[in-house]
């Protein structure tokens, strides 16, 4: 069993909430627009990190952290990319390979808006878990957590701060 915190587009922020809100994660992964390689670092000095960059980072994120990540957690096959799409609507560079070889989660950030969808036609969950930083045009900041047991992915929790806090 594995307790996974997951969080994107902190745009070099980490909220103090938000690690609280991962305490008894096993792992935290951020999904792109991490913002800076300090925010990296700190996160996986807290938590053991994996991560994509997305569009805003730069060279010294992106040599450390892809574009994509594909991986197993317990039983589960993970994809994750900052600017991927979702159910009905995967971007392009996805395409391809969603449709050939579907994981059973999708992972992706970049929107600012908190999705959890089940895609029927794909047998796969997608998650974005929309914004933890400061910038950008949300009103709340959030942030999921989850258990992986197994095949099974269960126990979905969200964060939500007002950013005027």
């Amino acid at each position: 069993m594995k307790r996974i915190g997951l969080l994107s587009d902190t745009h070099g922020t980490l909220d103090q909430k938000v690690l609280d809100f991962f305490k008894k994660c096993d792992e935290v992964w951020h999904a792109g627009d991490i913002g800076n390689i300090e925010t990296a670092d700190a996160l996986n000095d807290y938590k053991p990190l994996v991560a994509v960059h997305g569009n805003i980072d730069g060279q010294e994120v992106r040599v450390v952290h892809p574009k994509f990540q594909r991986f197993m957690c317990e039983e589960v096959d993970v994809w994750m990319t900052h600017i991927g799409g979702y159910p009905g609507r995967y971007h392009q560079f996805v395409k391809p390979e969603i449709f050939n070889n579907s994981p059973k989660l999708f992972i992706s950030g970049h929107s600012h808006i908190l999705k959890v969808i089940f895609d029927k036609k794909l047998n796969l969950l997608h998650m974005n878990p929309g914004a933890a930083g400061n910038s950008g045009f949300h009103q709340v900041k959030t942030a999921l957590r989850f258990v992986i047991e197994g095949a099974e992915i269960k126990d979905l929790e969200i964060l939500e701060i007002p950013r005027k806090e």
